[in-house]
């Protein structure tokens, strides 16, 4: 099936993909663009998971005061190279991820953050509360583990819901970014701070 210019720039307004990556992924949709655009998704996702045991040494830290004074957020966003730091995207992830950080007061960065005495002492409280459920031990662990996940959601920014989409987590707006623009990107820490709490 042949493919038209017009078509593969439509799909690389769409995508941000490469030229290349677009005419390959329209030929093999036969020109759906819904199923092209699926193909890139998937083959974006082998990609940035291949990126992301690439090193970082780039990257900018981010400062977010909500306008009312009281929370306040700085977060470094990771990169490979300084080139890209300096793009309006990069700069607009970090703003987002700032706000998000804001808004949904995360703990910690990933799961692989949360300490494992913090994971002892959530599973504890959560099988203390079901101990008189009358439940067996099998569903009790698999309850547990239910709201052990729960935790991870609410206090691993990774896990959360990404606010401007909660049909996606922040984990895969951060490897659409990788995907997009080429670098492994990765949130390095960040602090937040409001006003009263220690």
């Amino acid at each position: 099936m042949a493919i038209s210019m017009d078509d593969v720039k439509k799909l690389r307004e769409m995508t941000g993909a490469g030229v290349l990556d677009c005419k390959n992924a329209l030929q093999e949709a036969e020109g759906d663009f819904e199923k092209a655009i699926e193909i890139l998704r998937k083959k974006g996702a082998a990609t940035a998971v291949k990126k992301a045991a690439r090193e970082i040494k780039e990257g900018v830290i981010f400062s977010y005061v909500h306008f009312t004074g009281q929370i306040g957020v700085l977060l470094e966003l990771g990169c490979e190279t300084d080139f890209v730091a300096r793009t309006d995207e990069f700069k607009e992830l970090g703003n987002t991820l700032a706000m998000q950080v804001a808004a949904m007061a995360p703990r910690y960065v990933s799961i692989e953050d949360v300490p494992e005495e913090v994971i002892e002492k959530e599973k504890e409280i959560y099988r203390e509360q079901l101990k008189d459920s009358g439940k067996p031990e099998n569903v009790i662990e698999k309850i547990v583990e239910g709201k052990l996940q729960k935790f991870f959601e609410e206090n691993c920014l990774m896990e959360q819901n990404y606010i401007l989409d909660d049909s996606k987590k922040v984990k895969d707006i951060l490897t659409e970014a990788i995907a997009k623009i080429g670098e492994n990107i990765k949130v390095s820490r960040f602090v937040r701070m409001k006003v009263g709490e220690e």
